[in-house]
């Protein structure tokens, strides 16, 4: 965690009367740039940490890159009060990205922030073949062992998670951000550098199931999606449309299938 908290003085009040002062750990929300070679993208706040996983994985679901290969180099530098996290394309995909450029406008938890018109909406595309069934004892195996895989959050009460599941529901992979979409995004950055493949497994997050989120599971090619928190309308639309197996209200004593529940196998057999 070091580089991603800092100690803050605070005072606890309890409702029995108890008075604590403490030095609490805080999230570290920072300003990060994105550019592409030396053209800007946008400002996006992130946590300050697996920043290559997040170039990786944001350059995926936001259509620049198709590939790890498409990414010659990541770097990072200083710059002003933040940070500039500078992707070098291959060429071809440098030009491919001129041509369909938009501006970014980033907060902490904004996954569309700057799009001008809807035509520009993210849209990913339907995986062909079909989804993989999960085991509902797996769901429940990699809900109860979320926590123990989010130190920050632990430690600070202020960021989310995204987790990466096998089909057993061990958890494999997290990364955590103070915004839900940046931590999803690096959560398929370290995917897509390792190779992994998006059928061997399912995501977890910690937020609702929001239209973005789905969008992004979907642009990886992973086919099941298990949020904390319901969906929106539109999440549901695009998971029905794209067939992307979606769960949410995933607590420790049942779970929510909103789409696919023909997949989720109780005790060997479909649910």
């Amino acid at each position: 965690m070091e580089g991603t908290s800092e100690p803050a003085p605070a005072r606890t009040l309890t409702f029995g009367g108890e008075v604590r002062d403490e030095a609490r750990p805080i999230a570290i929300e920072t300003p990060v740039q994105v550019s592409y070679g030396d053209i800007p993208f946008g400002v996006m706040m992130l946590t300050p940490a697996d920043l290559q996983d997040f170039a990786y994985g944001f350059s995926l679901t936001e259509g620049i890159i198709t590939a790890a290969s498409d990414v010659r180099a990541v770097v990072l530098e200083p710059v002003g009060d933040g940070l500039r996290l500078r992707v070098d394309l291959i060429g071809a995909r440098l030009h491919a990205h001129l041509a369909r450029k938009r501006a970014l406008a980033g907060r902490t938890s904004c996954g569309l922030c700057g799009i001008e018109d809807l035509d520009a909406l993210p849209r990913a595309l339907a995986s062909t073949g079909e989804a993989p069934r999960v085991d509902l004892r797996a769901l429940a195996r990699a809900v109860h062992g979320l926590d123990d895989h989010q130190p920050l959050n632990a430690a600070t009460r202020a960021v989310h998670g995204a987790a990466w599941c096998g089909m057993n529901g061990a958890i494999e992979r997290v990364r955590e951000d103070v915004g839900r979409h940046n931590a999803l995004d690096k959560l398929i950055g370290a995917l897509l550098r390792t190779g992994r493949e998006p059928v061997e497994g399912f995501v977890l997050i910690t937020s609702r199931a929001s239209f973005e989120m789905v969008e992004k599971v979907a642009t990886f090619g992973c086919r099941t999606l298990v949020a904390i928190s319901a969906p929106t309308s539109l999440a549901l639309e695009r998971a029905r449309a794209l067939d992307v197996t979606l769960v949410g209200i995933a607590r420790r004593d049942a779970v929510t299938v909103f789409h696919g529940v023909d997949r989720i196998l109780i005790e060997g057999a479909a649910a």
